[in-house]
């Protein structure tokens, strides 16, 4: 099938932005372990050559891809045309291994970077970004928990794009309820397992990218507990690896199927068989000491993969969005407001039309939130990183606490968002942004997985206020209101947004007085009440957190404004700023106190109606 038109854009100057001017990563680069990888050109270099790859191996491929799809043919999955080659050019450029340690053969630059490099490729292909995403994640896994014989074993290769990786944790009977898993493992007297059971949803399940594919498969050991306390992770390669890391026989890993669906279509969604023949064989993830040991040591993978799926989110948001913007300066019908009753009037492009510049800046404050949200975990695991070498502030425990404060937030309100945005830019062209012809329509198909996969947004929601909000007894939470009450403090009396941030000091209150409602529902005999506002809460907390970005970004625009003449490009860049975050502070942040005052009414109305009142079918 013939390649497609690249549809994807991207605004480097607002990633470079991000990084350097809000999140300091030219900081970074000047420290340990991250001196001496990039400098400040050549990031810039690095995100050149990103946004060279998206947009002309990658982006060029992804409705034909769609289009295509993958399939089966005797016995294994088949990726659409041009797959192979994009993913050997990936890997050849090194754009794959910019954050990996130089240990494995990477540049060992900060997560900053790295998740800037994600962005540009998976926004120009979301189904080919996930299978070497997928494989660095497995590989993460084996480099924390293996044996030193494992790492040694598999590492090189799944970091140097030889092998592939996947995570199996899916069951038919059991969907998110990991727990209930049913995939046994047998030991053998090699101190090798026998691996029987199924997989579903498996992503990036089996395809011809490479010459072996590693699964990591949940199982449950002979007389294991009930339960995830009773789950053992497996490598279970494809086909079998030798002593000397050559690929030999099948490994009794089958293919049962490929899902057909909405979006990601390139993605082989796959169902996987192990041990139909008895003889699929699997080694414990760290030696024949750590069974039981497998959702402690899934969670580095999982944690990793919800990142990335808010990376998924941000990168196709925006690109939808630029593409609005984009047809919305072309684009010309109907005359300005101005002069709406004069048929003899020019048309004018349709960006002059006020309902449009409202969905057109809506997407902009939403999209540059969600990039500054994931930009501020990357900062903050950079941050941890330069504490453990003894840099920075030292505080390694708080950077990891708000790693883990935000990563829910990071995965589901991005998630949600990104189909909205999709849907906004949509409705911003009009009847042919219904159609295929400009690329939008694909991007909210994609964007709908990512709300469902990688733990449901409302798995997502209970984690934080299940987990989250008490994790370090309550520290990580502290810290961040904390964080968020300095900056209410230095600005409210700020010239340009003082009444905005005034009104992040109300939020952030409610906020606060939210969690403590929380608290008596969980020790006060409400707990019914938690799962029915969990997903507002996390709402809430993430449009706090972006508000508080986005007047960050406004304060330091604000200075760059008196630096640069009305004439310069960056000036209409950083009054952008600024109208971003009056926009979100002025239409999306009063949200959070109407969203505080709904959950204090503790409306149980979900749980109290009967099933027969719901309709008669």
């Amino acid at each position: 099938m013939a390649q497609g038109q690249n549809h994807y854009l991207a605004d480097l100057r607002e990633i470079q932005f991000v990084l350097f001017e809000q999140f300091g990563l030219g900081e970074l680069l000047k420290s340990a372990p991250f001196v001496g990888t990039f400098d400040e050109s050549g990031v810039d270099m690095v995100l050149d050559e990103a946004y060279q790859f998206a947009t002309t191996v990658v982006g060029p491929i992804n409705s034909s891809g769609d289009a295509e799809g993958c399939r089966i043919e005797n016995g294994q999955v088949k990726t659409p045309a041009g797959f192979k080659d994009a993913w050997k050019r990936a890997y050849d450029s090194g754009l794959r291994q910019v954050s990996l340690s130089p240990e494995w053969g990477g540049s060992g630059a900060p997560t900053l970077l790295g998740m800037a490099v994600e962005e540009l490729v998976s926004g120009a292909n979301t189904s080919f970004a996930m299978y070497p995403g997928l494989s660095i994640g497995a590989a993460e896994v084996i480099e924390k928990f293996g044996t030193h014989e494992q790492k040694q074993l598999f590492l090189p290769k799944l970091y140097g794009g030889q092998w592939a990786g996947t995570m199996c944790l899916t069951e038919p009977h059991a969907g998110s309820d990991v727990g209930s898993a049913r995939t046994r493992a047998v030991k053998q007297a090699d101190g090798s397992y026998l691996i029987t059971g199924t997989k579903m949803f498996i992503s990036a399940g089996d395809h011809d990218l490479t010459e072996n594919i590693i699964h990591l498969v949940l199982a449950r050991t002979e007389n294991a507990p009930a339960g995830t306390k009773g789950l053992s992770l497996f490598i279970v390669p494809k086909y079998c690896v030798a002593a000397d890391g050559t690929s030999g026989e099948p490994n009794d890993v089958a293919v049962g199927g490929i899902e057909h669906k909405m979006g990601i279509r390139a993605s082989s969604t796959a169902v996987l068989n192990f041990g139909e023949s008895g003889t699929c064989r699997g080694h414990l993830v760290g030696g024949l000491s750590s069974e039981h040991q497998g959702m402690k040591q899934m969670f580095i993978l999982m944690n990793f993969a919800r990142i990335g799926v808010g990376i998924q989110s941000l990168a196709v948001a925006s690109t939808a969005y630029l593409n609005a913007l984009r047809y919305a300066r072309e684009r010309k019908q109907g005359s300005s407001i101005k002069n709406f009753k004069d048929p003899t009037v020019p048309r004018v492009p349709i960006i002059e039309h006020p309902d449009v510049r409202r969905m057109l800046l809506d997407m902009k404050c939403r999209v540059e939130g969600l990039r500054s949200l994931i930009a501020k975990l990357a900062s903050h695991n950079d941050r941890a990183t330069l504490a453990q070498h003894g840099g920075g502030d030292g505080n390694a425990s708080y950077h990891l606490g708000q790693v883990e404060l935000l990563t829910p937030l990071v995965k589901a309100y991005g998630s949600d968002q990104s189909f909205r945005i999709c849907e906004t830019a949509i409705q911003t062209l009009g009847g042919v942004g219904y159609t295929a012809d400009y690329g939008i329509e694909q991007y909210c198909r994609d964007a709908k997985i990512f709300s469902i996969y990688e733990g449901t947004n409302h798995i997502q929601a209970m984690d934080l206020v299940g987990r989250k909000l008490g994790m370090a007894s309550g520290a990580n939470l502290q810290a961040y209101l904390t964080d968020v009450q300095n900056f209410v403090t230095a600005h409210s009396e700020h010239p340009v947004i003082g009444a905005e941030v005034k009104l992040l000091g109300e939020t952030t209150a409610a906020l606060q007085g939210t969690t403590m409602r929380l608290l008596s529902w969980f020790y006060g005999g409400q707990l019914d009440l938690v799962p029915l506002v969990a997903n507002r809460f996390l709402e809430m907390m993430s449009e706090n957190t972006i508000a508080w970005l986005l007047l960050d970004q406004a304060v330091l625009a604000g200075k760059k404004l008196t630096e640069v003449s009305a004439d310069h490009p960056d000036y209409s860049f950083y009054l952008g700023k600024r109208y971003s975050a009056q926009y979100f502070a002025r239409n999306v942040l009063p949200g959070v106190l109407d969203k505080a005052d709904i959950l204090a009414r503790e409306d149980k109305s979900p749980v109290e109606i009967p099933d027969a009142a719901f309709a008669r079918v």
